[in-house]
């Protein structure tokens, strides 16, 4: 069960490995661009590919949707990046439901735990396979792996990483539950003295405006936490300014709130210095380098 690009690794993993797929589970097809044709998820054009039969419900807890689930006899479902499963399907197979979540849990449970980490200023986060409980990202855990956060590395970067560990530790968990090696354990038993619990929820519109008033590092963290969606922005003369990777430069304070030579710098000031925009976007116009945009902006 899963829908974009990210759960495509794992079900790729798995498909090629000594296991069956009996069916996919992801979203319905979606209008999306100006035309508003009709888009499928990543897992489903992968899933026709392989020849792999698809379930797209409208509704989790349809009855004839429920009832088509039941007929594959499943061992196990196996969720990555998918939605919340009323609880008549998690519990449906007899070793039951596994997620792969883009976190070390108990840490960063949520709808955005990528993002988080990097906003945060984390220096490593992980992977996660548990099996799923009623509160949500809460099962006991059957595999964690660490993976090292770059300093200027963005969200997208760290995702594009992330989906290719998660594959390969979640096909270890599966393997393991098919042999009965089960060594699951309580989030509890993960959770340090004193440790408080950091939680990702999901990221919206006005979450990610950019406060200068902020330290260097804490703008430089935001910016590419939310690189390259849903992305940092800033206001730029009545226009919104998407922002997707800058340099921090300690050295210079500016008298502005911001400054260009109208050739290949735009900064802004920050409480402790000021940062330079490499990566943006202006209302209306594609993604460019500051140069390039600098060029056609008087």
């Amino acid at each position: 069960m899963g829908t974009p690009e990210f759960a495509v690794a794992s079900l790729d993993a798995l498909y090629n490995s000594n296991h069956e797929i009996c069916a996919v589970v992801t979203v319905a097809d979606k209008p999306a661009g100006r035309g508003q044709q009709l888009q499928m998820s990543a897992v489903k054009k992968y899933a026709l590919e392989k020849n792999i039969p698809v379930i797209q419900p409208l509704k989790l807890k349809d009855e004839n949707f429920i009832n088509e689930l039941a007929s594959f006899h499943a061992d196990l479902f196996v969720i990555v990046a998918f939605r919340m499963l009323p609880e008549v399907v998690w519990q449906m197979p007899p070793m039951g439901s596994v997620n792969l979540h883009g976190s070390l849990l108990p840490r960063y449970r949520g709808a955005a735990p990528i993002n988080w980490a990097i906003i945060k200023g984390e220096k490593e986060t992980g992977v996660t396979v548990f099996f799923l409980q009623h509160e949500i990202d809460t099962g006991k855990v059957l595999r964690r792996k660490v993976i090292p956060i770059g300093e200027n590395e963005t969200a997208g970067e760290l995702h594009d990483r992330m989906m290719l560990l998660g594959a390969e530790t979640l096909l270890d968990a599966v393997n393991a539950i098919s042999k009965s090696e089960l060594d699951a354990i309580s989030q509890q038993q993960l959770v340090e003295d004193g440790e408080q619990i950091i939680h990702a929820p999901k990221i919206f519109k006005e979450d990610c405006r950019i406060d200068w008033n902020q330290s260097l590092d804490t703008i430089h963290n935001f910016v590419r936490g939310l690189s390259p969606y849903p992305a940092a922005w800033t206001m730029l003369r009545d226009k919104t300014l998407k922002i997707f990777m800058g340099e921090k430069n300690f050295a210079e304070t500016l008298k502005t709130p911001w400054e260009t030579d109208g050739k290949t710098f735009l900064k802004f000031a920050c409480s402790d210095g000021n940062y330079s925009i490499t990566d943006l976007q202006l209302e209306g116009k594609k993604r460019m380098k500051v140069d390039e945009f600098l060029r056609g902006w008087k």
